[in-house]
């Protein structure tokens, strides 16, 4: 296995009137030995364009690529020891499940015996032992997703890149496959690249997730500090499901404390104690942008004099009651903003249109910079 290292690499494509569009714009990425990376972004964002730099297939406009201590910008596809899986499966039709998983052996002269026991040890790691001389026509679309991974297991190559392989699997499938993947890598102590736009999915599978936008890394880290810790507007907006509430607003001086008030009239008035948000005291009197987990909003238990006293509870009209077994989403309506709640407490369909006292937890509450949409504190 090997380490990959993305040094400032940008990627143009000729559009129309003779402009240029730029598909990835300075990206850097250090990705360990054994790693489990995941680059995750809505459709457009350059992902896949940077997986497929990284494999050859596209040539970077500048920047260079390191797979190991080797630079491999001039070294072609086949010789870079990557394996690459599509979503698409890209499976030969007119071959068995054996022939397709032994194909790249052969093309690379491997002997007879030594492709036989790769074909076989990951049939065996998959769980496609039974399919072997079967057809992928025959197959469901599970089957051949495992079929297009084994060909990249009998490779053994130094690092595996995934595109989005689990998006043409329904939901049932696809929570099982990714479960697999994860076994999969925990086994094979591989260095993985995997590309995907949900952020869910991310935050389960990477230990180390890459956020991206318009060709752009906006953030690099754990998934665990992407979402705590989200760099900016954007990153807070995509990463988690559901999203994190945006409320913008104004922080101001109340005596020893800081108030922030939501704008256009909505119920969102809370008080921070220096100890909760001390950072929040180098932006008294800002215009800003307030976030909060929908996990970090509950259904207040304190009396209405409790409430008062400590400042950290608003509240807001009960839109959408959404059950989902051991939670419940809210849809909350302060007269300004939207707002989503998971709940721990059961909720009734029929409380929908009802108001209640929604405590926030100060100590995850964020802030960002409306302008520059970068995270204050």
């Amino acid at each position: 296995m090997a380490s990959v290292s993305v040094k400032s690499i940008s990627k143009t494509y000729a559009g129309a009137k003779r402009t240029e569009v730029m598909a990835i714009n300075d990206v850097s990425l250090e990705i360990a030995d054994h790693q489990f990376v995941v680059l995750v972004g809505p459709a457009g964002c350059g992902k896949s364009t940077i997986l497929r730099t990284i494999a050859g297939l596209e040539k970077v406009s500048k920047g260079e690529i390191y797979i190991g201590d080797k630079r491999v910008n001039d070294v072609a596809p086949k010789d870079r020891d990557v394996a690459m899986v599509f979503p698409d499966y890209a499976l030969y039709p007119h071959m068995t499940v054996g022939d397709n998983l032994a194909f790249g052996l052969k093309l690379r002269k491997f002997s007879g015996p030594e492709s036989k026991r790769r074909v076989s040890d990951a049939a065996s790691i998959l769980g496609i032992d039974s399919l072997l001389s079967q057809k992928p026509g025959a197959l469901d679309s599970s089957q051949r997703q495992r079929v297009a991974l084994g060909r990249a297991v009998v490779r053994q190559p130094k690092v595996f890149l995934l595109d989005d392989p689990l998006s043409n699997l329904e939901s049932t499938a696809r929570r099982q496959m990714r479960g697999e993947l994860i076994k999969l890598h925990q086994r094979l102590q591989a260095t993985m690249i995997y590309v995907t736009q949900d952020s869910v999915e991310a935050m389960m599978m990477a230990d180390q997730v890459v956020v991206l936008k318009d060709g752009a890394v906006q953030q690099a880290d754990t998934p665990l500090a992407v979402y705590r810790q989200p760099a900016n507007l954007f990153v807070a907006g995509y990463f988690g499901s559901p999203s994190m509430n945006l409320v913008a607003g104004r922080l101001r001086q109340d005596g020893d404390k800081l108030r922030f008030d939501e704008v256009g009239g909505g119920t969102i008035s809370i008080i921070f104690p220096r100890d909760e948000q001390p950072a929040a005291q180098n932006f008294s009197n800002a215009n800003v942008i307030f976030g909060i987990r929908p996990e970090d909003l509950q259904i207040a238990k304190l009396s209405r004099k409790e409430v008062r006293a400590a400042g950290n509870s608003f509240p807001a009209i009960v839109d959408l009651v959404e059950p989902m077994g051991a939670e419940t989403h809210l849809c909350l309506n302060t007269g300004a903003h939207s707002l989503s709640c998971r709940s721990c407490e059961p909720f009734d369909r029929g409380e929908a249109g009802h108001r209640f006292q929604f405590e926030v937890n100060l100590a995850r509450a964020h802030f960002f910079d409306p302008e520059t949409t970068n995270r204050l504190f």
